[in-house]
């Protein structure tokens, strides 16, 4: 969104899209050829601002190609934490007429249960373990310390 905020309104459209095709690429350097669009058209249009945020935020906006393909769904989410809370602020004027604050607790935390029954579960969890133990994974692919080792001797050899 700070990218887009950098380009005038009737090109924000234009912007979101090629943005959603850098995010949605099927791997790193995909992406990365996205960026270049992305950039080619914003110092096209003058934005060079946007064109220099993307280079500046590259390292967030692409974070997700070192985790498990089955779990990029849920991390490109925009704000995950500030879903179940949305049911929550439209009753924040009818907590404040509770005249003890134990009320407004009791309805708040019922209104968290009842919203965590709708919480979508993570594809894949049996992944997680290995995300936790640290294995490394390159666009959504786990990499074998055979990969690694290769990739090293190729990046030498270069």
């Amino acid at each position: 969104m700070n990218i887009v905020d950098r380009v005038k309104k009737a090109d924000q459209a234009t912007a979101v899209k090629l943005l959603r095709e850098v995010c949605y690429a099927e791997n790193r350097k995909e992406a990365e050829k996205q960026k270049t669009v992305f950039q080619l058209w914003c110092r096209e249009k003058g934005y060079e601002k946007a064109a220099e945020l993307i280079d500046e935020d590259w390292g967030r906006m692409v974070a997700f190609f070192a985790f498990p393909k089955e779990h990029w769904q849920h991390l490109r989410t925009t704000n995950p934490v500030e879903s179940p809370f949305a049911a929550l602020r439209l009753r924040t004027d009818a907590a404040k007429r509770f005249k003890k604050a134990d009320n407004a607790t009791c309805v708040v935390w019922k209104m968290l249960t009842i919203a965590q029954s709708r919480f979508r579960k993570l594809n894949a969890p049996e992944l997680l373990e290995d995300v936790w133990k640290g294995v490394h994974f390159v666009d959504g692919m786990r990499k074998t310390q055979a990969e690694k080792e290769a990739n090293t001797e190729e990046r030498a050899a270069a």
